[in-house]
């Protein structure tokens, strides 16, 4: 057993969500002669699939993808966003919020989260008292797994938006936050998540809007580092933002006339300054924030934009009703739901 996966297992081991599925087929998965995932080759079903476990973690997909900066980023800065390791609430708040305001919603509850990145979402859901079944295309399910694996009840595997490996209509809540922006076509992504959520469940999503801010240096860097690998763009992006970060941490006090030079620096440097956003962090957490996204803004692949009437003509365009859409957090944050059966309707009454 890896040491990776020694420091996730070592209370529990990841179980077999129900809802696991093979893709081509639509059947059920379990590890050779069903034995703890953790010491399991691969996953099989009954009509020949077989899906490879490399370091606990189930792999839907191949080594590479457009995602791949993004799982570099997040197995470098694993624990950085985590609330468990910034002592703040910053990503319980925000999942509290497009959760609708109250993190019950979720207790007991099967939930789907996609694009699971390093976990910042994923600890909150578990400890809320979901059932996390956790997904990404990239290698940053490594970070996910090593953050949150000793939980009971977790599942974490390798997979594309659009191909998950679960059985449609299963989940009472599927969550993709930080996601849809950066995938090929956002409207396909939401159209997949929706048919994921079981009849009367709930759909939570976010997406960047018109006025992301970007600026000339960012748009140009960005668009230089993209046409690079992703092993090379990492330590250029990371570089960059080292070298810029000095002079943005002579900002972060209340000296006379540092507005002034604050302000112009912030508009036109490419480094993401969360100082203002977040002063709660603190210069050593706002530092590591500002490179880890620095990295995050000039190496994403895709990076869509969509107004709030957009994102909510999408939804309703999915059969989702009491669609709710904000612009709020990242830019827009929206939930709704799929409608429910006759059945349910009548137990409600």
């Amino acid at each position: 057993m890896s040491q990776r996966v020694a420091e996730a297992s070592a209370d529990v081991r990841m179980r077999i969500p129900e809802q696991l599925r093979c893709i081509p087929h639509g059947q059920p998965m379990q590890s050779a002669q069903n034995i703890a995932i953790e010491n399991a080759e691969s996953l099989d079903c009954n009509d020949g699939c077989r899906i490879p476990i490399i370091n606990g973690i189930p792999r839907f997909v191949g080594e590479k993808s457009y995602a791949d900066a993004f799982g570099m980023q997040w197995n470098h800065f694993r624990q950085t966003q985590l609330d468990s390791y910034t002592h703040t609430t910053i990503s319980r708040d925000r999942l509290t919020r497009c959760l609708g305001g109250s993190l019950e919603t979720v207790r007991d509850k099967d939930v789907l989260e996609v694009g699971c990145g390093a976990g910042r979402f994923t600890e909150i859901l578990l400890a809320a008292g979901a059932r996390v079944f956790a997904c990404d295309l990239s290698s940053a399910v490594e970070a996910n797994y090593r953050n949150c694996g000793s939980s009971p009840h977790y599942f974490v595997c390798q997979a594309d938006v659009r191909q998950l490996p679960a059985s449609e209509h299963s989940f009472d809540v599927v969550v993709c936050l930080g996601v849809i922006q950066h995938t090929p076509s956002p409207e396909e992504t939401i159209a997949t998540l929706a048919r994921y959520v079981r009849p009367g469940g709930m759909l939570v999503i976010d997406h960047y809007t018109h006025g992301y801010p970007a600026n000339f240096l960012q748009r140009n860097i960005r668009r230089a580092l993209i046409s690079l690998p992703p092993r090379l763009a990492k330590p250029l992006a990371l570089a960059l933002a080292r070298v810029l970060l000095p002079a943005h941490r002579m900002t972060w006090t209340n000296a006379r006339g540092v507005r002034r030079v604050r302000a112009p620096l912030k508009r036109h440097s490419p480094l993401i300054d969360y100082h203002d956003a977040y002063p709660q962090l603190g210069d050593q957490l706002l530092s590591q924030w500002s490179i880890l996204d620095t990295h995050d803004s000039l190496t994403d692949y895709y990076k869509h934009l969509r107004t709030a009437d957009e994102i909510e003509q999408t939804l309703k365009s999915c059969g989702l009703v009491n669609v709710e859409v904000a612009y709020a957090g990242n830019g827009v944050e929206a939930r709704a739901r799929m409608p429910a059966t006759e059945k349910q309707n009548t137990m409600s009454v």
